[in-house]
């Protein structure tokens, strides 16, 4: 530009620019010198544009600095907690560092079950109980009946036996020393507020993986189910996408963090290699390890097991489950926690047929899940990390949000329209689609050519959406859409990408 600004920086300056101009307008004299600006002229002033042109510049200056900044800053605090990280617990006696092949070495000599934590530490998210996990004196006893090995970086997992909530920045898995899977754990509670160190559902869940360990010859007939199923690749490095970019070990002797596999980019890495070769996405990876509250359950987060409340008309109501049952059994799979009903779920097929059995006041009762076709895409995918992709993919990068019935009425919604709010545009690259086509936020999309107000028995939600939509084109193209906008409703090119 011949000002000695870097391409981030005119960036930066450009959108000030564009900004500065929508809120004053621009020049409509076509003259030299003074100009007159359409903002202003109802004003009846003229305005030099070259005096204003250093202190915007000035500021766009500053603005960018800061930018970098944040970001300069947020960068090093990722990679310094990494490296504080191991240098803290390399040397702790109680955890093998990243080293599961030792961890199954050592549970195989001490025979103890192995208890491995997945840790991804440059996130914010589940902080807190990663803390306690670590420091917290009253879970300290219990590890002892476990060999303890913290993995933080996914590049080289066993990818069959590693099978778990790939969008959680922490999970844990318990095995046998034999290999096979004893227990999963994992909690949406802890994810979403990185505060939140509440150890019980964990303590509990070990405790009962520790009784299913004491009495493996009778229950390890009935562990099938909870073992990973087949995939495509062994390891995430041998995915497309990952492939070529990531090496099994990471670069301590450079940006380690940037050498980590994150554990959700091995669903991003399924499911676009799945889009690349104009397949569809299986279900199981657009709506992973389903919470219970699909089939119509709210779960008490402390136990993992105990069911604290039943949705009426639900799937779980029709079955008879009932408040206060503790799920003990699915298909005659021990179940220990949330995230082993979750699994059980996952591994479900549409119009398919679980058997749930409950300890209800001491008595064990058996009671059969009916799952109709489609019960998969009443899930809620808004919070998890994976969905950004899939948003790219279908939604061009927007957030939809559901209008509420007042909304719809104040509006003067039809009962055919969608009533999906766009809450957020994508800025940059594949996730600016939406925007590139025409679309902003607060438009209220009514219709899309291809989707039936009719075909939701609930009301269309973004995830309904984008697995519909999904399902229905596995290559780019462009659809009729028509949308509100202050009281006028226009039409725009839906971009599938």
């Amino acid at each position: 530009m011949g000002l000695g600004l870097s391409p981030t920086r005119c960036n930066a300056v450009s959108i000030l620019f564009i900004l500065w101009i929508d809120r004053v307008g621009w020049c409509k004299s076509g003259r030299e010198g003074n100009h007159q600006i359409e903002g202003l002229a109802k004003m009846g002033r003229k305005v030099s544009v070259l005096p204003i042109l250093p202190l915007f510049l000035f500021f766009a200056f500053v603005f960018d600095g800061i930018r970098h900044t944040a970001h300069g800053d947020e960068k090093n605090r990722r990679e310094t907690a990494v490296r504080q990280d191991r240098q803290n617990l390399t040397g702790d006696a109680r955890w093998l560092y990243n080293d599961v092949e030792s961890g199954f070495l050592a549970a195989k000599k001490l025979d103890k079950p192995l208890l491995i934590v997945l840790r991804c530490v440059p996130c914010k998210a589940c902080t807190g109980i990663d803390e306690s996990v670590l420091h917290a004196k009253q879970l300290q006893s219990l590890l002892e009946d476990f060999v303890c090995v913290r993995l933080i970086n996914a590049n080289a997992i066993d990818l069959s036996k590693f099978q778990f909530d790939y969008d959680l920045s922490f999970s844990t898995l318990v095995f046998h020393p034999d290999g096979a899977l004893i227990a999963r754990y994992g909690s949406w509670q802890h994810q979403l507020d990185e505060l939140e160190a509440s150890t019980v559902s964990l303590e509990a869940t070990l405790r009962r993986s520790l009784e299913l360990f004491k009495d493996w010859g009778t229950v390890e007939p009935h562990m099938t189910a909870k073992q990973g199923g087949e995939t495509p690749f062994a390891l995430p490095i041998e995915i497309p996408g990952l492939a070529g970019k990531y090496e099994r070990e990471l670069k301590w002797d450079g940006n380690v963090v940037q050498s980590c596999v994150h554990c959700h980019q091995i669903g991003d890495a399924y499911r676009a290699w799945y889009r690349k070769r104009g397949e569809q996405i299986p279900e199981d990876l657009i709506y992973p390890m389903p919470d219970p509250r699909v089939v119509g359950l709210r779960m008490d987060q402390r136990s993992g097991i105990r069911i604290q409340q039943v949705e009426s008309d639900s799937i779980a109501e029709t079955a008879g489950l009932k408040s206060g049952d503790e799920v003990i059994k699915i298909n005659q799979t021990p179940i220990v926690s949330l995230a082993d009903i979750a699994w059980a779920l996952h591994r479900a097929k549409n119009e398919s047929s679980q058997e749930w059995t409950v300890n209800r006041d001491g008595n064990e009762i058996a009671v059969r899940i009916l799952l109709p076709n489609g019960w998969r895409n009443q899930s809620d995918i808004s919070a998890r990390v994976g969905t950004w992709q899939m948003r790219a993919m279908v939604l061009g990068g927007m957030v939809l949000r559901t209008l509420d019935p007042k909304k719809r009425s104040d509006l003067g919604l039809e009962s055919n329209d969608l009533g999906l709010i766009v809450h957020g545009l994508g800025e940059y690259g594949e996730h600016a689609a939406a925007k590139n086509a025409g679309f902003r936020k607060g438009d209220v999309v009514l219709r899309i050519e291809g989707i039936n107000t009719a075909d939701s028995k609930t009301g269309w939600t973004e995830s309904e959406l984008i697995g519909k939509l999904l399902s229905q084109h596995t290559s780019p193209t462009k659809l009729a859409c028509t949308v509100l906008r202050d009281n006028q409703r226009i039409e725009l090119a839906w971009p599938i990408q």
